[in-house]
């Protein structure tokens, strides 16, 4: 089963002097948005379904990950007609990056489906990919969905697995949450 009950997300240290202040996280990061502090790094990591997306910076992780590239007004299009999107930022009080993303698609009231979960290279490991999935899945549950399906690669299946996904029948590329 998949915890996606309302928790505070925070590593070790997450009182650290660079927290970012609730005002100034709203005015950035949108309404929703969480910080995490992950052990060993001074700047916060912020999750947000509600600021917008360069979409230069989103190919330039999408590429990091080794994704084909896509044409930016289709990658748009997709964005404008998702339900959800969630980026991850390292933030930096000049210039906040985006490490992580996420969007879903779906009818807005029983079902959604995951695509496209991204973690840059360089920050996966650390936990960044699991909390990225908590945020996601907590936002889908404020939105009141309640059956939840992800599309992914073979090989980071053990990944989904690992946070209690279900693999359908023939243990390909689609994953099943249904919520209590």
């Amino acid at each position: 089963m998949i915890n996606i009950g309302k928790k505070k997300i925070g590593g070790p240290g997450w009182r650290n002097q660079n927290r970012i202040s609730d005002e100034l996280l709203k005015n950035l990061y949108g309404q929703q948005a969480s910080q995490y502090f992950n052990q060993g790094d001074p700047n916060p990591f912020v999750f947000s379904d509600s600021r917008s997306f360069d979409l230069i910076e989103l190919e330039q992780l999408l590429q990091a990950v080794g994704w084909g590239r896509r044409p930016l007004r289709r990658v748009k299009r997709a964005l404008d007609n998702s339900l959800l999107k969630v980026g991850l930022w390292k933030h930096d009080k000049s210039f906040p990056r985006l490490i992580g993303f996420a969007r879903c698609t779906g009818d807005g009231f029983i079902d959604a489906t995951i695509w496209d979960v991204a973690i840059n290279p360089v920050y996966q490991g650390s936990g960044l990919g699991k909390q990225l999935m908590s945020y996601l899945m907590r936002s889908l549950k404020r939105e009141g969905i309640k059956r939840v399906t992800l599309f992914a690669d073979a090989d980071v299946i053990i990944f989904y697995k690992r946070q209690g996904w279900v693999l359908e029948p023939k243990g390909n590329k689609c994953a099943f949450w249904y919520s209590n």
